[in-house]
């Protein structure tokens, strides 16, 4: 006999029932996950249903895409409703510390296969601190394009991303949030930048620019943003004098020796040098350096370059004038330390050198006024220096004004040094004078206009 034999036919109908009934409990499981997943499909999802097609901001700054904080610019916001989506308002949250203006706003509606047709809305504004809240006069039609256009926004000066949001209000009187919105990048601004966009505002600059002529050269607000930008280039600039006149004294000191040495051949060498660079202009001694080494395989930086050509040029000068200095002083001071037993290299030490430094002070104050104006023909070979920070704002602006800025930076340097070598040179005379004087009783002497000349000593004294 088999085994299902042994088994009861009750049990056999009981078993059977119980795997009828679980698999029909599998069926109805497997057709109720089927519905939530297509009731779940078929819901349509109001927080993300607006489709933001863009959020930007109106460039302000020098380059074509620069958004500047502190400087007014344009939001411009554009949303997409859903097919079944009739909106009857929307808003936009700025920034914490950004401002913005309500006169001129703009919402536009688009519709059509190319959004060519447009209707202009005019919408009841509410401000609820940086919460803009525009109510449609009616419910627009389902499925339409939105552009909103805010002016007159200025974003905070410390700058960084910027991020707005936003929010929708159906016809029903349901509201949700927008997602997407992308965020703004703000370049931040500087004091100085926020107190030009100040001067732009201001009335009396708006009526001097209206002048051709004050607008060409004197612009107060390309002044104060050239400022900074050729307060680079003076900094070159004194760089670059104040470490080529230290160096170009020694040898123009030198050179001075050679020149007045008993050695014809260093008196050659000195006057073939001096009378080189004098006679040439200094414009095409740089040309040489700067294009002819390159040529010759020699590349120098060229703020090291621009040291050595103008130390050479100086070098030159500064010759003839401690030459100058040199033979000025009386010969009887050499033969009485001579007399005294110094050689001749301690006279020229101890004697001959501190009486001519003193007496070449004011020329050499001179002489470093004029190398530090020649730093600007460096400008011709792209040494960074005034000129050439000033010429190219120049280029970008079409004003002259960064020229007359650059004059500034001279003359703050040249204006006082001048007054110090006319301090100098008066008490130059004034000491030279006091040496060559004689008696205060030999001065003319004078009588209601008449000069009476002063009697010789041997009559004075009768």
């Amino acid at each position: 006999m088999k085994m299902n034999d042994a088994v009861p036919l009750s049990s056999r109908l009981d078993g059977g029932a119980r795997t009828r009934r679980a698999l029909r409990t599998l069926a109805l499981a497997c057709c109720a996950l089927v519905l939530a997943v297509w009731a779940g499909m078929s819901t349509p999802q109001r927080a993300d249903a607006l489709e933001v097609e863009k959020l930007t901001c109106r460039p302000n700054g020098d380059s074509g895409s620069e958004v500047l904080g502190g400087s007014e610019t344009r939001i411009t916001w554009e949303v997409q409703a859903a097919a079944d989506e009739s909106l009857a308002g929307l808003s936009l949250t700025v920034p914490e510390g950004t401002a913005y203006e309500t006169d001129d706003l703009r919402l536009t509606m688009l519709s059509g296969d190319d959004l060519m047709d447009r209707e202009f809305i005019e919408p009841e504004i509410k401000q609820d601190g940086a919460t803009l809240r525009l109510a449609f006069p009616q419910a627009a039609p389902a499925g339409r394009y939105f552009r909103l256009e805010v002016y007159g926004v200025v974003f905070p000066a410390a700058g960084g991303e910027m991020q707005c949001r936003g929010a929708y209000e159906l016809a029903d009187g349901t509201s949700h949030g927008v997602e997407g919105i992308p965020a703004v990048a703000i370049t931040a601004v500087t004091p100085l930048d926020q107190f030009k966009v100040f001067l732009e505002q201001q009335p009396w600059v708006q009526a001097w620019n209206s002048n051709t002529f004050l607008r060409l050269f004197f612009n107060p607000v390309l002044i104060v943003s050239s400022l900074p930008i050729i307060f680079g280039g003076f900094l070159m600039s004194l760089a670059i004098v104040l470490l080529a006149f230290p160096v170009a004294i020694p040898f123009g000191f030198l050179f001075a020796l050679m020149r007045l040495s008993n050695s014809r051949i260093l008196r050659a060498l000195a006057g073939v040098y001096v009378n080189l660079i004098r006679g040439t202009p200094a414009f095409l001694q740089i040309y040489i350096a700067f294009f002819g080494l390159p040529l010759a395989g020699i590349n120098i930086d060229n703020y090291a370059l621009g040291v050595i050509v103008m130390a050479m040029n100086s070098a030159a000068y500064l010759c003839e004038i401690f030459r100058a200095g040199i033979q000025s002083i009386p010969k009887g001071q050499s033969e009485a330390a001579r007399s005294l037993g110094m050689n001749a290299v301690q006279t020229m030490v101890y004697i001959i050198v501190p009486q001519t430094f003193r007496n070449v002070i004011p020329t050499l104050t001179s002489e470093f006024i004029l190398l530090y104006k020649d730093t600007s023909l460096l400008a011709a070979v792209g040494v960074m220096e005034i000129v050439m920070y000033a010429k190219t704002i120049v280029a970008t602006t079409g004003s002259i004004t960064p020229y007359v800025v650059a004059a500034l930076f001279y003359l703050v340097v040249t204006l006082p040094l001048a007054r110090v070598v006319s301090v100098l040179e008066a008490r130059l005379m004034g000491a030279t004078a006091g040496t060559s004087t004689g008696p205060a009783a030999k001065k003319p002497l004078k009588s209601a206009g008449t000069v009476v000349p002063t009697p010789p000593d041997h009559i004075a004294g009768l």
